[in-house]
């Protein structure tokens, strides 16, 4: 009877351990934003790919986030990828239809070490408050990678590699 109780027991927790999402992944410090406002993107790495150092992090930068910077590492080498908006956008300085798409850091961040990427940009006008812009992350390690690109289909979704969310709040007046 005890024995049958114990694997009842142990065949529950393997379920539910199983549908638990990753809790290590990669992360946005700030987590919404206000339409029309600045944004400082805060992109946090906690950990490697089992125990390899990450080597590169490389960020897709979502359509509406715009007139994007990225802050330079020390001891890491930075690299960007201009291209088209799917529209063109209004900005402090005019209409602008091109920009940052993509953005890479190339270093070394052992596995047991923490840190943060840094973009600086704006939330385009005419977004749809209360939708997410997603920052699909790929963190790559040596013969190994994370893939941070899994977008939710229904709200609560459970995900093993979910993309990083912008939730947008209305435009301020």
């Amino acid at each position: 009877m005890k024995l049958r109780s114990a694997i009842r027991m142990f065949a529950a927790l393997s379920v539910a351990a199983s549908s638990v999402p990753a809790f290590a992944h990669a992360t946005l410090e700030v987590k919404q934003v206000a339409i029309k406002s600045g944004y400082k993107m805060v992109l946090r790495v906690p950990h490697g790919c089992d125990g390899l150092p990450t080597l590169k992090v490389r960020v897709r930068i979502p359509e509406g986030y715009i007139g994007v910077k990225p802050m330079p590492k020390a001891g890491w080498t930075l690299e960007t990828v201009r291209g088209k908006y799917a529209k063109e956008y209004d900005n402090e300085s005019g209409k602008i239809s091109e920009g940052v798409k993509e953005v890479t850091w190339t270093g070394k961040l052992l596995a047991d070490h923490y840190d943060e990427f840094v973009v600086n940009g704006s939330i385009a006008a005419g977004l749809e408050p209360n939708s997410t812009l997603y920052f699909l992350t790929v963190q790559e390690c040596d013969n190994a990678a994370e893939r941070w690109i899994e977008i939710p289909k229904t709200a609560g979704e459970r995900l093993r590699f979910p993309a990083p969310g912008l939730k947008l709040l209305p435009a301020a007046n």
